[in-house]
């Protein structure tokens, strides 16, 4: 067991966020609607304004978001970021990252959502492709998850939330193998070394001190096109 955990506290992960600043059909400019079914995640915003819009089985509701607001939600929670200002975040994702690493699904209308190879074709951006084919690719797959997202909001009582909640879960059931690993070797090895730690010093011992670190890192990538803005990520 490695006792001391070199990586982020609990098994984070972080990147910077610049919120799209795109006009979308309803004339707010941002991101795309999307959901994380295996992690929580929290906004800490560093500037601009602006909000988050969620939508849950308890209703929608709008969070809003300027320098110092730290803002987080739970697994489930369908959010659309609202770019009213230069909005910049740093984003704190559960996991490891696994929400930059698959754990997400756009609220794309519902023919999009019936197999997984319909669902990557509506939203793949080519990697190898210029920059203004990939911006291109990314707001056309914003504005088709935010169809989905409208008519999720429009919907009367709780059935089309629940058939998309449904629908979400089929089309990452392939993944979770690779979720769970990727779970065991950071939030899980992070809280064994914790428990290590603690039955150590509760023994009156401190041999993990010995073995002290310290890390840095710089961005493994800068401005990616995100779900919600360009990003900076670091090793996700």
């Amino acid at each position: 067991m490695n006792t001391t955990n070199t990586g982020l506290p609990g098994g984070v992960a972080i990147s910077h966020l610049s919120v799209y600043d795109w006009p979308a059909a309803d004339g707010a400019c941002g991101g795309t609607p999307h959901m994380h079914l295996a992690c929580s995640e929290a906004y800490v915003v560093t500037g601009g304004r602006g909000a988050v819009q969620t939508l849950t089985s308890s209703g929608y509701e709008v969070t809003p978001l300027h320098a110092g607001t730290v803002a987080w939600f739970t697994p489930g929670t369908i959010h659309r970021l609202v770019n009213e200002g230069d909005l910049r975040i740093t984003v704190l994702m559960q996991n490891s990252g696994l929400p930059e690493a698959g754990d997400a699904v756009l609220t794309l209308p519902p023919e999009y959502l019936k197999d997984p190879e319909t669902y990557a074709r509506a939203t793949a951006i080519p990697a190898d492709a210029p920059e203004e084919e990939q911006e291109r690719v990314a707001r056309a797959r914003r504005d088709l998850a935010l169809e989905g997202y409208r008519a999720l909001r429009e919907a009367e009582g709780p059935q089309a939330l629940a058939a998309f909640h449904r629908a979400a879960a089929a089309l990452v059931r392939p993944r979770i193998a690779d979720w769970r690993e990727r779970w065991r070797q950071g939030a899980e090895a992070s809280a064994a070394a914790t428990a290590a730690q603690l039955d150590w010093l509760e023994r009156g011992e401190s041999p993990h001190l010995a073995d002290a670190a310290v890390s840095s890192e710089q961005p493994s990538a800068c401005g990616k096109f995100g779900m919600c803005g360009r990003l900076d990520v670091y090793g996700n």
